[in-house]
C-alpha cells in the first residue's frame, strides 16, 4: 500500500512598501506582524527610491488582480531601478515561485538576503525553493539562517523539518517538526510529517498520535486519515481501515490513494465486487492525474477482483 509523502512547502505572502512591510503568513504559520527591510537606496532617495517604491507597490496591485506576469515585469523594473530594495527581489521571488520557476525565485530570494542580510523570510522562502527543486543540503542551510534570525520563524522550523526528512535524519526532523508545531499550533503539517518520521522510525503510536493531532487542526486532512487507514490494515483492523479512508475520500474526493486502498480493504473481505467499483475509480483517477504507475497498479488489483468475483 502506496505511503503518501507529500511535501507541503510554506510560502510567506506579498510585502508592500511605505511605513513598515505589512507580511502575510501562509495559514496556521505565524510570523512577526511587521517586518523592516533596509533600503540603503543608493542614488537620490526623492527620484530613484521613491520609483521603485511605487513600481513594487504597482507591482503588488497587479498580484490583487491576478496579473501575474504584469506583476514580475514590475517587480523586475523595481529591482532594476534598486538593486539594493530587499522588498523588489523578495516579492519577484514570490511571483515567479508561483509560476513554478524555482531556480530564478531562489536567485531572486538570494538577492533579497544580500539586499538585507538580515532578511530571515527571504532565507526562509529561499530555503523552501530549493528544497522544492530538490537541493536538499543548500535548502537545509539557508534554512538554520533564517532560524538564526528568526527563532520564532514556524514556517522555517517546519521546512527545515521537511529538508531533514528527506536526508533521513528522522530525529532532528522530529525535533524541527515540534517546534513548528509549538510555533504554528494551528498548522497540521507539522503534526502530519511527525507521523511520517515516526513510521520510518517505527514508532507506530508515536505516529498514531501525530496523524490524530493533525487532524484535530484540520479534520479534513486526508493524508492523515489515509496514513491512519493504513496503519489499520497492516493490523489487521480492516473495518476500521476502511472507515478511515472513507474519511479520506470524503475529505478530498480527488485522493486516489484512498479509493484504491479501499479496494485493496474489500479484497481481504471479499467483497469482490465492490472492489472492482473503488478500484476502477482509482484507476481512472490516478490515469487523469498522470499517475501512470499508480494506474497500472491499481489495474492490476481491478483484475485480481475479478477473478476472485467469478
Amino acid at each position: 500500500m502506496q505511503l503518501r509523502q507529500g511535501t507541503w512547502i510554506a510560502v510567506v505572502s506579498w510585502i508592500g512598501l511605505g511605513g513598515g512591510l505589512s507580511v502575510v503568513a501562509p495559514p496556521g504559520f505565524a510570523t512577526s506582524e511587521v517586518v523592516q527591510v533596509a533600503q540603503n537606496k543608493p542614488g537620490n532617495p526623492q527620484t530613484t527610491g521613491a520609483t521603485a517604491e511605487a513600481v513594487v507597490n504597482q507591482g503588488l496591485q497587479y498580484i490583487q488582480q491576478g496579473k501575474l506576469n504584469d506583476a514580475i515585469a514590475a517587480f523586475r523594473r523595481a529591482a532594476q531601478l534598486d538593486p539594493r530594495m530587499a522588498a523588489a527581489h523578495y516579492n519577484l521571488g514570490l511571483a515567479l515561485r508561483q509560476q513554478g520557476q524555482l531556480q530564478p525565485a531562489a536567485s531572486a530570494f538570494y538577492q533579497a538576503t544580500q539586499a538585507n542580510p538580515r532578511f530571515a523570510l527571504a532565507y526562509a522562502n529561499l530555503g523552501a525553493a530549493l528544497l522544492e527543486g530538490s537541493n536538499v543540503a543548500q535548502a537545509r542551510d539557508y534554512l538554520k539562517r533564517a532560524i538564526d534570525l528568526d527563532p520564532k520563524l514556524g514556517l522555517a522550523h517546519y521546512n527545515l523539518g521537511l529538508a531533514l526528512e528527506q536526508q533521513r535524519a528522522y530525529d532532528q526532523a522530529a525535533i524541527a517538526f515540534k517546534k513548528a508545531m509549538q510555533l504554528s499550533p494551528t498548522a497540521p503539517e507539522p503534526s502530519y510529517h511527525l507521523g511520517l518520521v515516526y513510521l520510518q522510525q517505527r514508532k507506530d503510536a508515536e505516529a498514531l498520535a501525530a496523524f490524530q493531532q493533525a487532524l484535530r487542526v484540520n479534520p479534513k486532512y486526508a493524508e492523515a486519515h489515509y496514513n491512519i487507514g493504513s496503519m489499520l490494515f497492516k493490523q489487521g483492523k480492516l473495518d476500521e481501515a476502511l472507515n478511515a479512508f472513507r474519511r479520506a475520500a470524503d475529505a478530498n474526493s480527488n485522493y486516489a490513494n484512498s479509493y484504491y486502498a479501499a479496494g485493496l480493504v474489500f479484497m481481504k473481505q471479499g467483497k469482490f465486487k465492490d472492489a472492482q467499483v473503488v478500484l476502477k475509480y482509482a484507476k481512472d483517477l490516478y490515469a487523469k492525474q498522470g499517475n501512470t504507475q499508480w494506474a497500472s497498479k491499481a489495474d492490476q488489483s481491478l483484475q485480481k477482483a475479478t477473478i476472485g468475483q467469478n
